[in-house]
């Protein structure tokens, strides 16, 4: 986990996978019940009553569908730009039942696009995730990135993906 609170690292770092910044997630292996690019929108997650969608309760972040087979969902985002990273917060806010019990995150620096199949580094092994909470990890990584790849184990729901850090380019 983090020693870093949620207002000193809004207060030091820019959040390099913010939407409004920027920031774009490319794919998902399983996008269903609520659309990858809610999770980068700026601002905090949203709760709607009685709001139901064709797939069923409306969620403000990705939801996956649950895994009937072997497996883990991922999510590739493109960062706002290239920088370094400091600490991420996997916000499960709003997600009591259908979180990822379990996440990690994966890096790449491209100049292009990248996807499933490009060469990635462990950022973040495997860490418990909590429902309805901030998950801060701290990174210590002094290397500068451009794509992260959020792996949640087996699947679930994650309100925001933030991440804290210091833009390069």
């Amino acid at each position: 986990m983090s020693s870093s609170t949620l207002e000193n690292l809004k207060e030091r770092y820019v959040n390099l996978a913010d939407s409004a910044n920027g920031a774009l997630a490319l794919f998902a292996s399983d996008d269903f019940f609520a659309d990858k690019a809610r999770m980068l929108a700026p601002g905090d997650p949203q709760w709607k009553d009685e709001v139901y969608d064709e797939h069923g309760k409306w969620m403000d972040g990705w939801e996956s569908r649950r895994k009937r087979y072997h497996g883990f969902d991922y999510c590739i985002v493109r960062l706002a730009g290239a920088g370094i990273i400091h600490a991420i917060d996997i916000d499960t806010s709003y997600f009591t039942g259908n979180y990822p019990p379990v996440a990690s995150v994966e890096a790449c620096v491209s100049e292009s696009e990248v996807d499933e199949n490009s060469a990635w580094t462990e950022l973040m092994t495997p860490h418990p995730v909590k429902g309805d909470s901030h998950n801060i990890f701290d990174i210590e990584a002094n290397d500068m990135v451009t794509h992260l790849k959020l792996n949640i184990f087996p699947d679930g729901g994650v309100a925001r993906f933030r991440v804290y850090g210091e833009l390069q380019s």
